[in-house]
């Protein structure tokens, strides 16, 4: 096959594929995770069901793609965020509003189901360690710049930031996402160390 129509086939592939994961977000916002079918997917996607099951053979796999893609987009988001310009403590604090903000925004796409049906994949679980890591790397370089408490280890400062804010996600405003970034942000502080 030349080259040219292997790159159409497969980027017409991408695209239907993509398709695919955007309605499956669509359907997602509008009738929650649960309420999901093939069918739905299908005629939200604008393709027939033998073409959506080339793709996935059932609903659970398409909404693992669509939430590994969502993960992915979160995580480079966050690690745009991190890798910007500025001082160690204002990339921490903006990555840890971020992260603030996608909870919050999780929980009204489906949270705690959404959590449980999807956050058990290899990918997830893989993306959820690099966030950890992430947010550990920022730690350790704003406790070198004496903005962040020290008697603690950057992986556990980390991981309380990741679960402090995973635990605030149903939250309903986002000046309450920024108050619960504020109560972070003090058992971070160093007036804060015993």
């Amino acid at each position: 096959m030349p080259r040219l129509w292997t790159d159409t086939v497969e980027s017409h592939r991408q695209e239907v594929r993509e398709a695919i994961l955007d309605a499956a977000g669509e359907l997602v916002a509008s009738r929650g995770l649960l309420a999901v079918s093939m069918s739905q997917l299908a005629e939200t996607a604008g393709i027939g069901r033998a073409t959506l099951y080339k793709y996935f053979a059932d609903v659970e796999q398409v909404l693992t793609a669509w939430h590994a893609r969502q993960v992915a987009g979160h995580l480079a988001q966050l690690t745009a965020l991190a890798e910007g310009p500025g001082e160690p403590a204002i990339r921490l604090r903006s990555a840890l509003e971020a992260y603030g903000r996608i909870c919050r925004q999780r929980a009204r796409h489906g949270g705690d189901a959404m959590a449980a049906a999807l956050h058990h994949s290899r990918e997830v679980q893989q993306s959820e360690r690099q966030l950890r890591d992430l947010l550990a790397s920022l730690v350790t370089e704003a406790v070198a710049a004496a903005v962040v408490r020290s008697d603690v280890p950057a992986r556990e400062l980390a991981s309380f930031c990741v679960h402090a804010l995973t635990a605030g996600a149903d939250i309903k405003s986002a000046p309450a996402v920024e108050t619960l970034v504020d109560l972070v942000w003090a058992g971070l502080s160093p007036a804060s160390s015993p």
